[in-house]
């Protein structure tokens, strides 16, 4: 989907995901220490806005503008900067690095995926964290909801694939299952599989290279 059908899709809705975070980013992030924060591929911004009610600086960046509209009217007084650009292509602005990257459902054919992974990855400070959940390609024959598609799913293994050339340490990779409640989608709880990928940027080793 291009921005102009997600732009149409959050239109029609009044919201096309829950109020609240995802649970694996609230999880990951409850004992993290305030700082400045990215919320890549953010839509209506339901993580950005958990994390600034939380103390952090937030960044939530998308490329649909009606998303971020309603983004905008969601934050109310809530402090949040909304940025309008395409996740696999943006840059930080010189001199501009976070603390903590947040990547939730941006569900790419892998070179595109491949791309937004190292731009959250280079967009992080030495020891900030990069924290993405996705529907992982399990989800298609074991799960519930999700994209239909298997070349837009994607494995933890996936994911740490695109770091390989980045150095990084693993906290935690691995699918997980996500309760949805009934309501969502059908009248009983289900299951579905989330591919979940938590890693700290690591400084480079001396005389090596950066990342590009």
């Amino acid at each position: 989907m291009d921005a102009e059908d997600w732009d149409e899709r959050y239109a029609t809705s009044e919201l096309v995901w829950s109020a609240g975070p995802n649970v694996f980013i609230a999880e990951a992030c409850a004992d993290l220490p305030p700082g400045r924060a990215l919320d890549l591929a953010a839509g209506e911004g339901r993580n950005a806005l958990w994390l600034a009610h939380r103390g952090w600086s937030v960044t939530a960046l998308d490329f649909s503008p009606v998303a971020l509209d309603k983004g905008r009217r969601l934050a109310g007084d809530t402090a949040v900067e909304w940025v309008l650009a395409d996740a696999t292509t943006w840059r930080p602005p010189a001199g501009t690095a976070y603390d903590l990257v947040v990547v939730a459902y941006l569900q790419l054919p892998a070179v595109e995926r491949r791309a937004a992974v190292a731009t959250a990855y280079d967009a992080l400070v030495p020891g900030g964290t990069l924290l993405l959940v996705a529907h992982d390609s399990s989800n298609l024959a074991e799960g519930t909801g999700g994209p239909r598609d298997p070349a837009v799913l994607m494995t933890a293994e996936d994911v740490l694939g695109d770091l390989a050339d980045r150095p990084h340490e693993v906290v935690r990779a691995e699918r997980a299952a996500r309760t949805v409640e009934p309501g969502h989608g059908g009248e009983a709880e289900r299951t579905a599989w989330d591919c979940v990928v938590q890693v700290r940027r690591a400084s480079a080793p001396p005389g090596a290279s950066p990342a590009g």
